[in-house]
């Protein structure tokens, strides 16, 4: 769905295209070989960054189907924490550590949705984690690992939380 973005998504926008074209074409003049062109470099720095961005939408409308399956499910951002980093594992792929605590007198179930941002605030993926039968007055804790490979400076925020 191309609509309206989920809250906190940003579009790629043309500015972000122009710069991996510019930096693929920068590249291929410095030195292009085997009979590679500059707008074959430019080309497929155009599918790469559409594949990203396609990616992106997938994953947040993963996320928000995941969220919508929590009927009757209630705001519970303030019951979750992240851990104060996000790590690269061994894939590549971030990961960071999510707790929640149920403040409940029955065990619940929770479901976050954390997304992963770049320094400047870019959002580069969107994961929904599930805390199943999280036990009355006590805590649990999950890990949330992107669906891509990131790199960087990362930052990781709860977008959402349900319970039920």
């Amino acid at each position: 769905m191309r609509g309206i973005p989920a809250p906190g998504v940003r579009r790629t926008g043309p500015g972000a295209v122009a710069v991996v074209l510019l930096l693929a074409l920068g590249a291929c003049l410095a030195g292009c070989s085997n009979g590679t062109t500059p707008s074959d470099v430019a080309s497929a720095a155009s599918s790469l960054a559409s594949e990203a961005g396609d990616s992106l939408a997938s994953a947040t409308a993963e996320a928000g189907r995941k969220l919508g399956e929590f009927k009757n499910g209630l705001d519970a951002k303030d019951e979750v924490k992240l851990g104060d980093r996000v790590t690269i594992d061994s894939a590549g792929r971030a990961t960071v550590k999510v707790a929640a605590t149920n403040p409940t007198s029955a065990a619940k179930t929770y479901a976050v949705q954390v997304n992963f941002r770049d320094k400047g605030g870019n959002l580069l993926d969107t994961v929904v984690v599930t805390l199943k039968d999280v036990p009355a007055g006590a805590a649990k804790d999950a890990t949330a690992r992107s669906t891509r490979t990131l790199s960087g400076d990362i930052t990781a925020d709860v977008a959402r939380a349900v319970r039920t």
